[in-house]
């Protein structure tokens, strides 16, 4: 499987990731490689709501990336996991959004979940303890990474 073949979710701090100094050498990379095809890109309303609120840069990067993307919807199936997950403690109902994005990816398929988010999403501990509910409510485990993880470089042939 090539890394084209991956459908990868990226919650909203990827697109605000590009206007920060810190983050915004590979989180463009990683909407480079959506654009050129190496990438399948899933959103959902949820980015879409927090894009709408952020600063009008992130909103129109948002905008401009829903040509190549598809939209998650949330569904009786996401609330379910969703729940699953605030019940588990993985994280408490204050960052319930993120536990969202995480259902959301998880629910529609996506090879890995992207995310600058290292407190609430990307952590070593928080990583097995999704993919335990998951698997409990008949889920496969999902990646989640930074987009680090998930970008072409240019050494690759892919």
């Amino acid at each position: 499987m090539t890394i084209a073949a991956f459908r990868v979710y990226a919650d909203t701090s990827v697109f605000g990731g590009v206007f920060d100094e810190e983050f915004a050498e590979p989180s463009r990379r990683f909407f480079d490689d959506v654009r050129r095809g190496r990438l399948t890109l899933a959103t959902s309303a949820i980015v879409r709501r927090e894009a709408d609120d952020a600063p009008p840069e992130v909103s129109n990067l948002f905008r401009e990336m829903l040509r190549f993307a598809s939209v998650a919807e949330v569904d009786e199936r996401v609330v379910r996991l969703h729940h699953a997950y605030l019940t588990a403690g993985i994280l408490p109902p204050a960052s319930s959004d993120d536990a969202l994005h995480v259902a959301l990816a998880t629910v529609s398929g996506c090879a890995p979940i992207v995310s600058w988010n290292f407190r609430h999403i990307v952590h070593l501990r928080k990583v097995p303890m999704y993919n335990g509910v998951n698997e409990i409510n008949g889920y496969r485990p999902i990646a989640i990474c930074s987009p680090r993880e998930v970008i072409t470089y240019e050494d690759e042939n892919v």
